[in-house]
């Protein structure tokens, strides 16, 4: 790929779902590098507290509160970046949520909200952010996941939808790449596990307080790998070598990685009652916490 990308200390970056975990951490990553950046969820509060804790240690940064299912507030916020800091170098979808329950109990609605948030959102940054990144040059990054190329039980939605990540992420790379030649690198990210507050975060319909397996990545690995794609352009990355081995597994010996998918269901599940099944599917709930309950923290 020819595409030059600046250096981060030259960069306007926005950021979705920079309320907490993987997409907190790649903001703070960012401002701290010297990048300009444009914090976006629905945790409108949040945000704000976070702008100021970079601006107090010197660094610069917007925040706009918008739900990424929607493609109005998306368009909206990209708008707000341009009258901020005149364009954008780098868009990164990273909202995300999920659903811990078997594919029969879920809910037509919550199946439709996590589709909105996790796919309609990508799409709706992607198409916001492409008719900028075309004219001077830049990277878009979706976060997708290793469940974007394996089954992930318990989490069936979530997996279905980090499939649609990256056809459609694929696809566009073809697109505006290869058949447009235009000067735009686009990136997916497939983390394994990651230790962010995601499975408090969830809709939970099991009878049990859902987890995410260990090993978990810290989340700064995930963000030093999407600031890597920043600037240096990347088709896909793996992060964590059990990303690379899970879909490997999958690719190669597809009877086998269903076995080791089955394993994950105690896995994703611990011995306490559920604390909020409603989670934040429907509602905000950015803590501005990097880290969930996992691995110690």
């Amino acid at each position: 790929m020819s595409t030059t990308l600046k250096p981060l200390d030259q960069q306007v970056i926005v950021i979705t779902g920079a309320s907490s975990g993987i997409g907190l951490a790649t903001a703070q990553e960012a401002a701290a590098r010297g990048a300009q950046v444009v914090l976006v969820a629905r945790s409108g509060d949040v945000l704000e507290a976070v702008v100021a804790a970079i601006e107090a240690h010197g660094g610069t940064a917007l925040a706009v509160a918008a739900d990424v299912g929607e493609r109005a507030q998306v368009e909206r916020a990209a708008a707000a970046a341009i009258a901020r800091f005149g364009r954008i170098d780098t868009w990164v979808n990273n909202a995300g949520a999920t659903i811990y329950g078997r594919l029969e109990e879920v809910s037509e609605a919550d199946s439709r909200r996590l589709f909105d948030t996790n796919f309609w959102g990508m799409v709706n940054g992607s198409l916001a952010a492409l008719p900028h990144l075309r004219r001077q040059g830049g990277a878009l990054i979706n976060v997708g996941s290793e469940a974007s190329e394996l089954p992930i039980p318990m989490q069936g939605m979530y997996t279905a939808s980090k499939h649609a990540v990256k056809g459609f992420t694929d696809t566009l790379r073809v697109e505006v790449a290869a058949v447009d030649g235009a000067p735009v690198s686009i990136t997916l990210i497939e983390p394994t596990a990651v230790n962010t507050p995601l499975p408090q975060h969830a809709r939970n319909y099991m009878d049990r307080e859902p987890t995410l397996p260990s090993p978990q990545l810290d989340p700064h690995q995930v963000a030093s790998a999407i600031l890597t794609a920043a600037t240096t352009p990347r088709r896909d990355v793996k992060v964590g070598v059990i990303a690379m081995f899970d879909t490997a597994a999958q690719k190669l010996l597809p009877g086998l990685g269903d076995s080791i998918a089955a394993l994950q269901v105690p896995r994703q599940r611990t011995d306490a009652p559920p604390e909020n099944p409603a989670g934040a599917l429907h509602a905000p709930g950015g803590t501005g916490r990097i880290y969930g309950r996992g691995a110690g923290r």
